[in-house]
This record gives structure tokens, sequence and C-alpha cells, in this order.
């Protein structure tokens, strides 16, 4: 087969693409339906808990044929093998990307420099769930003898937004006993909301961080003691052990977990081969296990797992990630599509699309190959989304009459045991409502059938052919959720592999956090700065510090 390295423009998929795109471009959804009107139930999927309904995208058999031929150029399966076995894939940190080691089950066997990994993460996970037992049955208490009732975690970006995303997703299967919060701007506002209510005696906190040196995650770690001492009566700058009894640790920094005052025998490790927006399923995800226990935290392990063995096993041609991977790739390619919609027909969700942007874009925002040359194409999409219904009395108005294209995936439940059956047919009915207005749209003949012509006729007219994904699960549990983070994780890297682009180093978050501490010490260092930014930087360095507390 063609080398998977060679430019991806000069692939002959490639070009076969840009001019099946020619042909098609002008084509509509409406006359794709009328040419075959068995395409709403044959261009769909049914396969690990989800069913994928793609039909309402602006492809034909053929499109899709040339895409799978793409993925095979691109070398998409060397690739999911090398990931599969531990191979050292993050090709600029030299590291194994083996997120899927994580949701393993305890028979299996991953390699990662001679080491076989899945019996360090189930001993993890086994330690995590004897912590959550004393927590959730009250044996657990803090240094005044009180039982722990609020749990906040402290971290930032991948420790923050995957507990925070399935907390709020798996709310009904919460331990109603616990209160649970999220701290992850350095902000001082976000911990003082977060704690405003709290009894510090009756607070456990959980510090996320793999180094133990984040900036965020540590500055507000350290407000989080000095509160919870002054809270217990020790007072700031002393201890008596309250911390070990209200601070646990996710990280693998020992030393500075020790110092800080948590017992290292309540660290929860993780490993550098997980990345921080692929850890949920780590010790990261402490706070989630905490909230719905340990026998449903397993059950979330085992959707990813599902998922995870079917984007390895199944034929491209009939796999979930793989199909709507390369169907990103051919709107952000060839029809120019800048942005992706995520639409989740559920409330619980409605962290989702912000995960979603941490996942996709901080994994596929390069521009630059695995091997450091331009990469000749478009990249990474942003993401962005709500949950309906609230989206189509805010942003829908663009999706269905703007100028712009933007791909759209909806998600929906069968079953939402949280609301009456009554209510949740309207939100479903709005959901494939909404998808069939993108698709077909209104026309100008339509309208005057209906009596509306002229300029209000224009006003009025939808035209339709908006592309749109239809995911169906049956109800958000903890499986559903795992399934559901591990499509899109593995959607992810099938467009890496497309790019040829490393979906799991972050270089460009680093740059920011560089300047940040050269600038924090300009804040509050001389009189006069020296001038060692650009000119716009130096003003606003000395415009800050002349109103600083003005």
């Amino acid at each position: 087969m063609p080398s998977s390295t060679s430019p991806l423009t000069s692939k002959p998929a490639w070009q076969a693409l840009v001019a099946h795109h020619a042909k098609l471009r002008e084509v509509t959804l409406r006359e794709l339906f009328d040419q075959d009107p068995g395409r709403g139930e044959r261009l769909t999927l049914d396969a690990a808990g989800v069913y994928l309904d793609y039909s309402k995208n602006r492809v034909t058999g053929e499109t899709i044929q040339l895409l799978l031929a793409l993925a095979a150029e691109s070398g998409l399966r060397e690739r999911i093998d090398a990931m599969f076995r531990g191979e050292k894939i993050n090709v600029s940190e030299d590291r194994a990307a083996l997120h899927v080691a994580l949701r393993a089950p305890r028979d299996a066997a991953i390699v990662v420099d001679g080491h076989d990994v899945v019996p360090a993460v189930h001993a993890v996970l086994d330690r995590m769930a004897a912590f959550v037992d004393r927590v959730r049955c009250g044996d657990w208490k803090g240094h005044t003898g009180k039982r722990i009732r609020n749990v906040v975690n402290i971290g930032i970006g991948g420790s923050d937004l995957g507990p925070v995303m399935a907390g709020e997703a798996l709310v009904a299967d919460r331990d109603g006993s616990l209160e649970f919060r999220f701290v992850s701007n350095v902000d001082g506002a976000d911990f003082a909301g977060a704690t405003r209510d709290l009894d510090p005696a009756e607070t456990l906190f959980i510090v996320a961080s793999k180094t133990f040196t984040t900036q965020e995650t540590m500055t507000n770690a350290h407000t989080a003691r000095d509160w919870l001492l002054r809270g217990v009566g020790v007072g700031a700058g002393g201890d008596s052990g309250a911390v070990a009894r209200h601070f646990v640790a996710v990280s693998t920094n020992a030393q500075r977990v020790a110092a800080f005052g948590i017992d290292t025998a309540q660290m929860f490790e993780f490993w550098d081969w997980v990345g921080g927006r692929y850890s949920l399923g780590s010790a990261i995800g402490l706070s989630t296990m905490l909230a719905i226990g340990p026998a449903r935290f397993r059950e979330m392990l085992a959707g990813f797992h599902e998922m995870d063995e079917h984007f390895r096993c199944a034929p491209f041609s009939h796999n979930l990630p793989v199909l709507m991977g390369l169907l990103g790739v051919w709107y952000n390619n060839f029809f120019g599509a800048q942005t992706v919609a995520v639409l989740p027909y559920a409330q619980n969700l409605h962290r989702f699309p912000a995960y979603l942007q941490q996942l996709a874009m901080e994994s596929n925002g390069k521009r630059v190959t695995r091997s450091g040359d331009p990469v000749g194409c478009d990249t990474g999409p942003v993401y962005w989304g709500e949950p309906g219904t609230n989206g189509q009395h805010s942003f829908y108005q663009l999706l269905h009459q703007g100028t712009r294209l933007v791909p759209c995936d909806f998600i929906v439940f069968a079953n939402s045991p949280g609301s009456p059956v009554a209510q949740h047919d309207k939100l479903v009915a709005n959901a494939f409502a909404q998808a069939e207005a993108l698709a077909f749209g209104r026309s100008a003949d339509e309208l005057a059938a209906a009596g509306v012509s002229g300029q209000q006729a224009a006003h009025q007219v939808c035209p339709g052919n908006r592309p749109s994904n239809m995911l169906f699960l049956d109800q958000l549990t903890p499986t559903a959720l795992g399934r559901l983070v591990a499509l899109y994780e593995h959607l992810v890297f099938t467009q890496a592999a497309i790019w040829q682009i490393d979906a799991f180093d972050q270089w460009g978050v680093e740059l920011g956090k560089v300047l940040a501490q050269r600038i924090l010490a300009e804040l509050d260092g001389p009189a006069e700065p020296p001038p060692v930014h650009d000119g716009s930087t130096n003003a606003l360095i000395r415009r800050y510090r002349t109103r600083r507390g003005a």
C-alpha cells in the first residue's frame, strides 16, 4: 500500500475525493433521499450500544468508499494496532498513549517498556474503591470527627473537565449524602464560590495534578489548605494532622504530596502514558467514583472498553469512530467547514461539549505532521455546542439560515427516568425535527403553498442541505457515558491518523505558561520592570501595576 507518511494531499484517495467533491457539492440531501428512498435505514450503524444514523450527511456510497480508501492509505489500521500494543505513538514526547489500558479487564495484558501495566491499573482502582467505600459509609472522618459530606475536586484541564462532565452526566447515580464541587480557575472567585456554604470540618479536597506543580491547581490547593485549617481551628501555618484527614492527592510526585501535608498512602497515581484529556478512567476520576460508587464506576469503564474493542476489531466500514471521524475529515477538508456543533438532547450532558473541546482541539489543533513537516491542509475543527432545547433559542438560527456550513452531532436517549414520558417525548421530537429541518429546509414553493410569498417568503426560506449525525442510545447510564466518551476519543484519533499529526502532545499550551511566570514576577517586581516584551504587553503591565488596588 502507499506510504502513510507521503503528503496527505498527494495520496490517490485524496485526489479522488477532490474530484468526487466537485461532482457532489451541488447535490442536495433532498435529491439524495429522493434517489434512494431506503437511505434513512441503510446509512445507519448499530454497534457497542450506540445507534448512528448518518444518512443526513452529504455523501453517497462512493463517498464512503473513497474515505475508507483514504483511511487505508493513511495507515489508520497500523496506527490503531500500534496504540493498543503500547507503542510510543506520542512521538514528540516519546511516550505511549494508552488510555485504553485504564479500562482493560483484569485478565488483559498490555505491555509498555517491557512491563504489563494492567495489574498496576487495577491495583490503583482497588485502592480507590477501598477509600471510596470508607468515605461513603462514614468510616473516614475529618479532623474534628465529623463525617465527610462535601467533596471538592481541585484540578484544571483534563483534571477538571472530565470529572465535572461525568459528575453532571451521572447526577442521577450520585450518592445523595455527598455534595460535589469543582474548582479549576486560578481566579479566587472560583474557590470562594465553591466553598462559600461548606463546613470545612465536613469537606474533603481532591488535589489532582500529575506533577503537583500545576500553577492554577497548586494555588487553589494552598488556598484550600489555609481555608481548612482556619475552619477547623488549627489556623493557617499549623496542621496537627488536619490536612491528612481532609486532603487526598491524584499525582505521581510523592515528595511534593508529602511536603503539602497529604499522607502518601492517600495518593492515587496514574502514568505518563495517560494524557490529561484521556484520563477520566484513571485516578483522575476519583470524584466520579465517590459520586457513583465503585460498582457503577466499573460499569463506566466497561462501556469504555466495549467501544475500545469495537474500534480495534470492527471493519472500518462498520466502525462507529472511524466512520464519524472520516465524515469529519470530509467536511473539514473538502467543504471547508471550520466547526462542529455537538448538541446533546440531555440536560445532564450540558458539560459534554466543553469536555469535547479539550479532547478534540488540544489533540488535533496541530500544524505539523508527526515528522515535523507542515501538514499542508486544515486540521482540527472548533468544537462547540449546548444542550437542546436551549440551543434552539440561541444559535440554531445560524445553523438553519446562516452562510456557514456547520456539521452537527445530535445525541438523543430513548429513556430518561428523571423526566415524565410526555415531557421526554417533547425533547426527542425537537431533536428529530431539528435534524430534519437542517437536512431538508423549507423551499419557496412550500411557503407559497402555505400562502407566504414575496419578500416575506425570502426571509422564511431555509435552504436545508445542512449535514448531521444522530447518535441514539437507550439511557444515560455510566456504561453509556463510557461508550460515548470512547467513541469521541477514537474519532479524534482517526482524524489525527488521517492528518498524520500527533494527537497526544500539547506544546502550544506550554508557551503561555512560560510567559505567565515571567510576567508574574514583573507584576510585583522592581518599580520599573525592564521593557522585555512587546509594546502592548509592556504597557498593560505598567497599567496593571498602577491601577492594582486603586
